[in-house]
């Protein structure tokens, strides 16, 4: 068991990673720097940044992209054997649209207190979807601090 434990762990990162990556593809664009990936299986198959300034589009979240990516990779609109790779802890909006795509796994690196969909309720998530936080947690909170930081500058 702590074989596959550790297995998953390995996974989790490199696909965290990958979001970090589209997390500063974000931050290059003077985007809020979060960033997302879609997995199936071993293949990503929705990858997406935040692009709300880019798009005048306040619902163009990382995970709105990544989502609706993986939905038109797979042809459904069921993401069952997905896992969502996410920076921060989706908001309200995310959750719900994550709900409706019943996700199989969300895991995140930051938890965000002020706007995470867990501050107003858990149950927004699919009861089946299984949720896996902190991964990379430190890097991805490091990403939101020093944006924000500059903001203020």
């Amino acid at each position: 068991m702590a074989e596959k434990n550790a297995e998953q762990q390995l996974k989790d990162e490199k696909y965290m990673r990958q979001a970090l990556n589209e997390a500063r593809r974000a931050l290059d664009n003077a985007e809020v720097p979060i960033g997302a990936v879609v997995v199936a299986g071993d293949r990503v198959i929705g990858r997406g940044h935040n692009l709300v300034e880019r798009l005048c589009d306040a619902t163009a979240h990382a995970e709105m992209q990544a989502i609706t990516a993986a939905m038109s990779a797979l042809g459904g609109k069921y993401l069952n054997d997905c896992t969502l790779y996410v920076t921060v802890e989706p908001c309200v909006m995310c959750a719900g649209a994550l709900a409706w795509s019943q996700i199989g796994r969300i895991v995140y690196g930051a938890s965000d207190p002020k706007r995470g969909y867990s501050t107003f309720s858990e149950r927004i998530i699919h009861p089946r979807t299984e949720i896996s936080s902190g991964v990379l947690g430190e890097e991805c909170e490091v990403l939101m601090r020093e944006f924000f930081s500059s903001l203020r500058k």
